[in-house]
């Protein structure tokens, strides 16, 4: 059966069919949350109260783009949560990437002690400038360079327009490489800016 099939039958009041779209993309919202979130516990709250929040409100979903229908759900969470708590993420990096497939390309089989650690101070550096970023900013910069997201489906996830998009992802990758600049030592030779002294 598809998925616009499902989501009719779920419309109807069938949870079992709503189960079925919760199991397909639990997943996939619960990445989003935790990087956005910063901690398992408050991934797992906002991960849940977004799936609720899409029960309640599927009568109102007119067909479309599910997943980024559902992703907007996901995200205003974190926003309501985030501002009301004014809190930071509290986890580190280090944990989002030693389960995450998204994070693969960070690490290595065949690196030594001294690289290993150098990937984790630099993971830590990327974890802290991430952490000062405004959260819109912070929320499309996660949706875009770590989930892959392209502009359209972040404009949809997150009810902006395109060019607020490109706007919010430009300051963020900006105020990024500033604050990485701050931790040149730590970054691959091919990623430092070459200064002229």
């Amino acid at each position: 059966m598809d998925e616009a099939a499902i989501i009719k039958q779920a419309q109807k009041g069938d949870v079992a069919a709503y189960n079925r779209l919760v199991l397909q993309y639990q997943s996939l919202v619960y990445n989003v949350v935790y990087r956005i979130m910063g901690e398992p516990q408050g991934a797992e709250d906002m991960t849940q109260e977004a799936f609720i929040s899409a029960y309640k409100a599927l009568n109102r979903f007119r067909g479309g783009n599910f997943k980024a229908w559902l992703l907007r759900i996901a995200t205003n969470a974190c926003y309501d949560e985030l501002r009301r708590y004014k809190r930071r993420p509290q986890s580190s990096l280090d944990d989002l990437t030693e389960d995450n497939e998204s994070f693969a390309f960070m690490r290595s089989p065949e690196e030594g002690p001294e690289a290993q650690q150098q990937r984790l101070e630099m993971m830590r550096a990327i974890e802290q400038c991430l952490e000062d970023l405004p959260e819109d900013q912070r929320i499309t910069a996660v949706l875009r360079d770590v989930e892959g997201y392209d502009y359209n489906e972040i404009a949809d996830i997150t009810s902006s327009s395109l060019g607020t998009v490109k706007s919010r992802l430009s300051r963020a990758r900006s105020k990024l490489r500033d604050c990485l600049q701050g931790f040149a030592e730590l970054l691959p030779a091919e990623y430092r800016l070459q200064t002229n002294s």
